[in-house]
């Protein structure tokens, strides 16, 4: 089991560079930010954590570009993974993106991890022209265009929102990038990964998040797919014995968010963070 973090990078504070450049020196195995590419003043949308249309943290108004951000973090680390947590495809042109994509993993020698959501802001996703009731459509058809560009030399796609004719694009991943979703641990939603992606990445406050894991990794091989769903959990103060029954569980990574403070009180989190990890490493055998 590897461990993670996660930046809600923003105009302020830590900036991803220096984040993800103490998270690889601190001995983590990847990191995140998130994606929004803009907030609308006026919503309706309903945030899942404070349960109406008020936001939890004003960063999301704040956001830096994902793939902007990753890429400075990318140019000055050699080995962890850098990744989204989550992004929005269906925001984008899927060409563009796929080049965006697959210019970082090229460049950053095949790190990238693509978490993605299906968009909890409705009102940021009309201003996009995505139809609410079929963005789950619109995504799939985003990841399965996106892939055919990454492996296939000459790729093409026609779907009901994505088309286009037999086309060069280079260059490809070096890998082709895991995709997770990051939602509730629903069986709708793990039906939807079974099909279509290659793990899962909890919510903040996941109930009963083990019996989830047990309930993904089942419907995984009953659709008969190879190998293990990737499974990202989202923690908050690491415990050893959560962590031990988290990693007997098959639990891919587990990831921990950075605190909205100056730079020196982040990367000193980071080391007290990675102190007390590494005490649980050499107890769990996780890592």
């Amino acid at each position: 089991m590897k461990f993670g973090i996660s930046l809600f990078a923003s105009d302020r504070g830590i900036g991803p560079a220096s984040a993800a450049r103490g998270a690889e020196a601190h001995g983590f195995d990847s990191f995140y930010v998130p994606e929004h590419t803009h907030i609308p003043v006026k919503r309706v949308a309903v945030h899942p954590r404070t349960g109406d249309s008020s936001l939890p943290d004003d960063r999301y108004m704040r956001t830096l570009d994902p793939w902007v951000a990753l890429a400075t973090a990318a140019a000055v680390t050699d080995r962890i993974e850098v990744g989204t947590a989550v992004a929005i495809p269906v925001e984008h042109d899927p060409i563009a993106l796929a080049k965006t994509i697959a210019s970082l993993d090229h460049l950053s020698g095949g790190r990238v991890v693509v978490g993605v959501g299906y968009g909890w802001n409705l009102d940021e996703l009309s201003h996009h022209n995505v139809p609410p009731a079929r963005r789950r459509t619109m995504l799939r058809e985003y990841l399965e265009a996106m892939r055919a560009l990454w492996t296939e030399d000459e790729a093409s796609f026609e779907g009901e929102f994505v088309s286009f004719g037999p086309s060069w694009a280079w260059p490809k991943p070096i890998r082709t990038p895991p995709v997770f979703v990051g939602a509730a641990g629903t069986d709708k939603n793990f039906r939807w990964i079974v099909r279509s992606a290659d793990g899962w990445m909890s919510t903040p406050f996941e109930p009963d998040i083990e019996a989830r894991v047990v309930t993904l990794q089942r419907m995984w091989r009953k659709a008969g797919r190879d190998g293990a769903p990737r499974i990202v959990l989202l923690d908050g103060k690491p415990d050893v014995d959560k962590l031990r029954r988290w990693s007997d569980l098959g639990v891919t990574e587990v990831v921990y968010g950075l605190p909205d403070r100056s730079e020196e009180d982040v990367l000193a989190y980071l080391g007290r963070l990675a102190e007390k990890l590494e005490g649980l490493r050499e107890t769990t055998g996780a890592g």
